[in-house]
Formats: structure tokens, C-alpha cells, sequence
């Protein structure tokens, strides 16, 4: 099904278009002319529906050559979609009533809903839609407000009864606007104010970085308050003698290695003994538990108040860059506190396309809280220019990796449509309900595949093929990334917890620019055990594969330019 846009010019028809449509957009001139188009793509109930956004027009009777593509557009058409400013009706009521004239299965969107309450305009939707004979639905592109109901609705556009025959076109435009409009002076309220804040560009990104550095503190005091007071009292008080106790029974060694692990200056250490029941059982349950749940418990609360829609509509633009959609950037905070139920949470993406390119970028530019910590403890005394370089780094790597994911993997990226609902009051049933649900999730999904990294990291320690990969990569890490070959088995160890990994470096005596290029490199080139078993369930072999190649590849490139780079 083809559905063309047209409106007269700086509507907001391109707005609404981008919003239906999504990241992926090809621009081209119509045959025989200079004059360009977009064409994207709505997924709709499993149903593909191209949508054409047409030059701007005043009138479909062409007085240059852009009215004259929008007139042909018109004519290829299953469906019109006719997108007019609400704040400026008489203007822009011709078109439409020329539209209605020419018999086209018509949906009309009164687009920049909003101004029309900064300037006192009252329009009845339902009147309108009486009078014009076809549906009526308001949306708001810089906001995203209405999007979903114009997809909803395009199944119920449908040509108008009106008899326009014999009549004068601005007579009926005055009649009907004098009939459905009214002008009258309104006081925001606060509720009103702090909505437009937090939407409009300007004001809502410095905004969100506020909201987001509070969640972030919020996070942190949560995790690390359940870690000190709670789960490192029991697994060092109680879990601990239960595993001296069992390494005590065990006599055959390999089994021993396997399940208790080895024994770091004749002591189990949960984050360096690698065994499944030490390391595999504490770092999803000490590490990766609590910062999972605190970040659930803070998405929960900004999800309930109403305020994510409001950030995804913010970072839209910057995400379609990227391939993606605004709402991926909730994937990407997840992240922060753990990259598997980030990797989890590309599932609400439609397509393929979408979730590989958020899983590659979240497992090779995005580390987790635990890594975070660690990269400023080992640097911080060094001074802050250090730390800014490495996620300066990681910040330009997502960036531009992710543009060049969107030129050159294959594939749609649909839009995403999604409500804006009004601020509201956090019911706190629902919202401690949702955390339950979730948390069960993570436990379920994420815990028996990070116990699954963790056993086979060990046997491959035990079997001396870490050893082995040290060898080959040797040229790598010395030479390319200047890095000293005591720092190999740091490295190794990322492939199990990169915020351990992190920890290594900081005894070996490395300089500033040799950690900076060692944390980078730990945050790019391999995802943790954890995370690897989590895409390889969500992307399947092949897509992991190639996931994998491309951060070996930006690993190597990053390590070596930082090397050159840093002085």
C-alpha cells in the first residue's frame, strides 16, 4: 500500500513523515525532474506500507515544478495522509477541500497540536470531521504526539461525500472555520510548562543530562549499598565457608578447578578464582544483581511518571543516525548497569537490522557500572584528561561505528510509534509489581547463561587454551597497542569480566597512556562471558559472528591509533 504526505509548505510534513517512518530514508528526484522525494517504510500489523512524502503544495492546479511531482505523486496513491498546521485552519483548509474535490481516500492531521494551546486555539476535532466528511486526528511532530493514531487510522481514510461542485472554495473554508474554531486566552499550568520543558530540544537535553546524572547516583548509592551491606557480608561470612568446606571434600583436581576454582594467594577470591560456584555464582548475584535491580527500580520510576517517551523523542534524531530509533536509547542506559539485560532489551527494536546494530554497539562502546568504577579508580590518580580520553573514545566509537552500521548493513529500521502520555502520579503497587516481574526475568534468563561463560572460561584455562590464545595475540598487544606482555592475561581475563580485567592492569606498573589504550581496548574488543552467551541466544550464531569480527576490527584500529595518538 502506497500513502503520500501532502501539505502546504513548513506544516511539519517532513516531522510527521520522519516519525511514521524511522531511521532508514531514501531521498531521490522523480523521473524527468530535479525536484526531490522521501520514501520510508510503516510496519504495520505485519503489513508493509510505503509512505511517500510530497513536495510542498498550495494547490494541486501546479504553479512550479514541485506542486507539478506532488500532483503525479497524488495520482500513484492508495492513500492520502493530508497534513495541515492547526494554528494557521483558513490557510490551509484549501488544499484539503481541493483534495476532497479530486475524490482521494483522504486522512487529514492537524499537525502542531501544541501551538495551538500557546495560542489560545480551540478546534473541534469531531465537528471538523463531520463537516469534512473524512477522519480528523491531531498529532505533533516535534513531540511525537498523534503519530500512532495516524498509523492507526489510515485503514479508515476514505473518500468524502461533500459536494464541492458549483462552489466558492473560500466561502466554505470561512464557513467552516468560524464553526469549528475558537480563540480564547489560557494560563499553563505547571504541569503544562514542565511537559513543554522537557520535550522541546533547547530546554528538555540539558534537561535529560540532569535527570539522567541523578539516575546515575541513584543507581550507584542503591548497588553499592546492597553489595557493602548486605551480599559481600553473606558470601564472606557464610557462602565462603560452605566452599572451603566442599573444596575439602572434592579430591579429584580438575572437578575441584571446575566447580571452587583456583586459589589466589591461597584464598578464594570470588572475582579471580573462575570457578562456577565462587566466581560463576558471586558476579551475577554480588556484581551484576544489584545494579540490575536499582536500575530497573529508577527505569521503573521514570517509565511510570511518564517521563522515557519524553527522553526518546529526545535522542530520536541522534539515534536515526545511528539506524535506530529513540527508544533505543533505553537499551543503551540499561547498559550502563549491566550489558546483558541491555543486549535483553533490544527486543523491543522491530527489526533485525536494528538489534544487531544496538547489540554490537552496546557490547563494544558501552561499559557497564562495574567497569566504570574500575577505569576511574585506576586512573583517577592520574587526573581527570585520562578518564575523559577513554570514554571520549568510546563515545566517538559508538558514534561513528554507528553510522557506518546504518550505510552498510542491509535491512529496514521501521518506526517505533509510541504514545507521549501527561506526567502522572507513580503508583507505587505497579510500579514495585513491574520490578518483580523484571528482576524474575533477569534471574531466569541472564544468571544460568553468565554460570555457562563462567564454566567455560574455566575449562579453557584448565586445558591451557587461554595460554595458547596469549601466545598468538602476543604481536597484537605488544607491538600495535604498545601494551607490555605482562598485561596478556588481563586481557584474557575481560573475556570473563572486563571490570576484573580493568583491576589487573592498575598492579602492573603500566604508564597513563598504556592504561588508557588497556581499559579502551577492554571495553571494545570482546564482551564479557555473560554477554557473549546473551548474543548469541538474541542473534544467533551467524549474526554473532559477524558482531564479533567488527569488535575485533574496531579493537585493533582504537588500540593502535590511541597508541600513536596519546603522547
Amino acid at each position: 500500500m502506497r500513502v503520500v504526505l501532502v501539505g502546504n509548505p513548513n506544516v511539519g510534513k517532513s516531522a510527521v513523515f520522519f516519525r511514521l517512518t524511522g531511521a532508514k530514508v531514501l531521498t531521490s528526484n522523480y523521473p524527468g525532474t530535479t525536484v526531490e522525494f522521501a520514501k520510508g517504510v510503516l510496519i504495520k500489523n505485519s503489513e508493509r506500507v510505503d509512505i511517500i512524502d510530497a513536495p510542498g503544495a498550495y494547490s494541486i492546479e501546479p504553479t512550479n515544478k514541485a506542486e507539478e511531482v506532488t500532483v503525479r505523486l497524488l495520482k500513484e496513491a492508495a492513500i492520502v495522509v493530508n497534513v495541515i498546521d492547526a494554528t494557521n485552519l483558513e490557510r490551509n483548509l484549501y488544499l484539503t477541500l481541493q483534495l476532497i474535490k479530486q475524490q482521494c481516500k483522504l486522512l487529514v492531521v492537524l499537525n502542531m497540536w501544541d501551538e495551538t494551546k500557546h495560542k489560545g486555539i480551540d478546534i473541534d476535532i469531531d465537528k471538523l470531521q463531520n463537516l469534512l466528511g473524512v477522519p480528523v486526528v491531531h498529532s505533533c511532530g516535534l513531540s511525537g504526539e498523534g503519530i500512532k493514531d495516524i498509523a492507526l487510522k489510515l485503514n479508515q481514510a476514505k473518500v468524502s461525500s461533500l459536494n464541492l461542485e458549483g462552489r466558492d472554495l473560500w466561502e466554505i473554508i470561512g464557513e467552516i472555520t468560524s464553526s469549528v474554531q475558537t480563540l480564547h486566552h489560557k494560563h499553563h499550568s505547571f504541569r503544562d510548562v514542565m511537559e513543554e520543558i522537557t520535550i522541546h530540544p533547547f530546554t528538555g537535553i540539558p534537561f535529560s543530562v540532569v535527570v539522567l546524572g541523578l539516575c546515575f547516583l541513584v543507581v550507584r548509592f542503591i548497588g553499592e549499598s546492597l553489595i557493602h551491606f548486605a551480599l559481600d557480608p553473606f558470601f564472606e561470612n557464610i557462602y565462603k565457608p560452605f566452599l572451603w568446606r566442599l573444596n575439602e571434600l572434592i579430591h579429584w583436581e580438575f572437578l575441584r578447578n571446575i566447580l571452587i576454582g583456583g586459589l589466589i594467594n591461597e584464598n578464594i577470591e570470588f572475582m579471580q578464582s573462575l570457578g562456577v560456584l565462587s566466581t560463576g555464582i558471586y558476579v551475577p548475584i554480588a556484581v551484576v544483581f544489584p545494579y540490575v535491580l536499582s536500575f530497573y527500580f529508577v527505569l521503573g520510576l521514570l517509565e511510570d511518571f511518564g517521563y522515557l517517551p519524553r527522553l526518546s523523542v529526545l535522542m530520536d534524531n541522534v539515534m536515526h543516525k545511528l539506524g535506530l530509533h529513540g527508544v533505543s536509547v533505553i537499551p543503551f542506559i540499561l547498559s550502563l548497569g549491566c550489558n546483558v539485560p541491555g543486549v535483553l532489551a533490544s527486543r523491543v527494536l522491530e527489526s533485525r537490522r536494528e538489534r544487531f546494530i544496538l547489540a554490537t554497539l552496546t557490547a563494544i562502546s558501552i561499559p557497564c557500572m562495574a567497569q566504570i568504577s574500575m577505569i576511574v579508580g585506576v586512573l583517577g590518580k592520574y587526573g581527570l584528561r585520562y578518564i575523559l580520553m577513554v570514554f571520549g573514545t568510546l563515545f566517538l566509537v559508538w558514534f561513528s561505528l554507528g553510522v557506518i552500521l546504518n550505510k552498510f548493513i542491509r535491512g529496514e529500521s521501521p518506526e517505533i510509534l509510541m504514545e507521549i502520555p501527561p506526567y502522572r502520579k507513580i503508583n507505587l503497587y505497579v510500579l514495585f509489581r513491574k520490578l518483580w516481574i523484571r528482576i524474575s526475568g533477569f534471574i531466569k534468563e541472564a544468571v544460568p547463561l553468565v554460570l555457562l561463560g563462567v564454566f567455560m572460561t574455566n575449562l579453557l584455562f584448565s586445558l591451557g587454551v587461554l595460554k595458547v590464545l596469549g601466545i598468538i595475540v602476543a604481536p597484537v598487544v605488544t607491538f600495535i597497542w604498545g601494551l607490555p606482555e605482562k598485561a596478556i592475561l588481563a586481557l584474557l581475563v575481560g573475556f570473563l569480566r572486563k571490570d576484573v580485567a580493568v583491576g589487573m592492569l592498575g598492579p602492573l606498573g603500566l604508564s597513563p597512556k598504556q592504561l588508557v589504550v588497556g581499559c579502551t581496548i577492554l571495553a571494545i574488543y570482546f564482551p564479557c562471558m555473560g554477554t557473549f552467551s546473551v548474543l548469541l541466544k538474541e542473534l544467533g550464531l551467524k549474526d554473532m559472528c559477524k558482531s564479533l569480527a567488527i569488535m575485533l576490527i574496531v579493537a585493533i584500529l582504537v588500540g593502535g591509533l590511541l597508541n600513536l595518538i596519546i603522547k
